[in-house]
């Protein structure tokens, strides 16, 4: 099992860590311009105050740049369009065996109405309908728990979305708190829901305009995420949650056009695919299947042959997923 980098802004040791970044951010390498900080990588994972581990998905830019994962130093290897290659092997933890996804529009009416300016809401919800027992998700039924079943991929796991919109969005834009608010929101909806089980994943979705703590809608530094998935303790148990940001406000650095024209939305269905495959390869980070750098399905194959993929609900762009059977990249 491997142990998660710390980050300085999630209460943790900053050995891999060179200095702030240009525009105040105290967890990321130095970076200026278009050029990364030489011979620093952005961790691919973080311990949370709760003390469970992150696992972010970053920008196109810092993705590709060979700059990400957990050993602090070392060369720029990855170029575009190239894969972190690798078996992955199995950690000790679940796998979802029967994946069940609850979708939180979290917000006022009409930050998810009016507010909802690019339609993201229904073209989450419509693609990620489709995802169980799509052909895209088949080849990761191969990762499974030793004597117990593989990872699902039944039609139907999309289970429903909930508004909630009796509180109101807080302050995500503070490195010490947003992380904890999320998973409190996750922890809100696993009651709601009624469903603790780890097969369960909550994916938490914050309106058009939301400042998020380092998330690149909002965010200069050449090392913003565009999504990260975790878990967290709760009354009934560990469950698994997605912090899903309004992704078409970070523009073509989170995916709009990278296949169609315009393709706004491209990003939304780019990310969050990659985020559901990695919750069910990996619900409770990082004890499932990842490789050597703690990188997993998604991460291996980050930002390569982008592709519209058929579904059930329709075409949408996805990211392909890694295959230890096919040693590489799929969808």
């Amino acid at each position: 099992m491997h142990k998660a980098t710390r980050l300085v802004a999630l209460g943790a040791a900053a050995a891999i860590l060179a200095a702030c970044s240009a525009n105040g951010v105290s967890n990321l390498p130095s970076a200026t311009g278009d050029t990364p900080a030489a011979q620093v990588k952005a961790p691919r994972t973080a311990m949370g105050s709760d003390g469970h581990t992150i696992v972010f998905f970053y920008n196109k830019t810092a993705e590709l740049s060979g700059l990400v994962g957990d050993t602090p130093s070392g060369p720029a290897t990855r170029t575009p369009m190239s894969v972190i290659t690798g078996a992955m092997t199995y950690h000790g933890g679940p796998v979802q065996t029967n994946p069940k996804i609850y979708v939180v529009l979290w917000g006022s009416s009409s930050q998810w109405g009016s507010g909802d300016v690019n339609g993201e809401a229904a073209y989450y919800e419509k693609f990620i309908s489709g995802v169980g027992g799509s052909q895209w998700m088949s080849s990761q039924t191969q990762y499974g728990e030793p004597a117990a079943p593989y990872m699902g991929n039944a039609a139907g796991s999309y289970v429903g979305a909930w508004s909630d919109t009796v509180d109101a969005v807080p302050d995500l834009s503070r490195s010490s708190t947003y992380q904890s608010r999320i998973a409190a929101e996750a922890q809100k909806a696993a009651a709601h829901f009624g469903d603790y089980s780890s097969n369960a994943s909550y994916v938490i979705l914050i309106p058009h305009g939301v400042k998020v703590y380092n998330f690149a809608g909002n965010s200069h530094s050449l090392y913003a995420y565009c999504a990260w998935h975790s878990s967290t303790s709760s009354s009934g148990g560990t469950i698994s949650y997605t912090n899903l940001p309004y992704i078409s406000d970070a523009g073509a650095s989170c995916g709009s056009g990278s296949v169609n024209s315009p393709g706004t939305l491209d990003g939304v269905s780019i990310v969050g695919g990659h985020e559901q495959a990695e919750t069910q390869t990996d619900p409770q980070p990082n004890s499932g299947w990842l490789d050597s750098g703690n990188n997993e399905d998604g991460d291996k194959c980050a930002w390569t042959n982008l592709q519209n993929t058929s579904f059930s609900s329709g075409t949408f762009p996805t990211q392909p997923l890694w295959s230890n059977s096919a040693n590489g990249c799929v969808q």
